[in-house]
């Protein structure tokens, strides 16, 4: 797909498949601080709870990061101890995951099924797990939530946004699966997979 269906603000946990089993899973993205003391650089290179990378800002001017992957210690920054002065494991809340903006979609999955927990690149919307075809064509949602949403706002006679959580990105939904001819295919297809 292209248009603002793509490039609709990503949350920063999606539902993907997994890529050891192919299963559902959950993919986070990572969150990247910016280090801010060339001599707090060591700290964060042997570390076992950071990545550290260097980064280009959009002048073309590096920086040095250290990147902490959430879903890989839990789903949380309690992991994050024993930091240098100035930082505080809060920085690490949120603060600016690694997506199109830095140039790659970086993050880590965990699955329940295999068990597997990975640092990753996400591949969206490849990797969607609520993935549907029709006519050639691929519609996809974040997780079960925004496919439920989805489902009803197909379904619905009346197509009124405000009603649903999920209102701005079902704005963004191409023509070609809200017409009535894809409408009973579409909601089998959503039906099946948040069952």
């Amino acid at each position: 797909m292209t248009g603002t269906y793509d490039w609709n603000p990503m949350p920063h946990k999606v539902e993907i498949k997994c890529p050891a089993c192919g299963g559902h899973c959950i993919f986070e993205f990572a969150e990247v601080v910016k280090i801010s003391l060339k001599k707090d650089v060591p700290f964060f290179k042997q570390s076992d709870i950071f990545e550290y990378s260097i980064f280009k800002d959009g002048c073309g001017h590096k920086w040095h990061g250290a990147i902490y992957f959430a879903n890989l210690h839990g789903g949380s920054i309690n992991a994050i101890t024993d930091l240098p002065d100035g930082y505080s494991p809060e920085n690490w809340s949120h603060s600016k995951y690694l997506t199109r903006n830095h140039g790659l979609d970086l993050g880590a999955f965990s699955c329940s099924h295999c068990q597997t927990r990975k640092p990753y690149i996400l591949q969206w919307p490849q990797d969607a797990y609520y993935s549907f075809s029709y006519k050639g064509e691929v519609l996809w949602a974040f997780n079960r939530e925004s496919a439920v949403d989805l489902r009803d706002y197909i379904a619905s006679n009346e197509r009124k946004t405000e009603k649903f959580k999920w209102a701005s990105f079902l704005l963004h939904i191409p023509t070609i699966f809200k017409k009535q001819n894809a409408r009973d295919n579409i909601v089998k297809q959503i039906n099946k997979a948040v069952a």
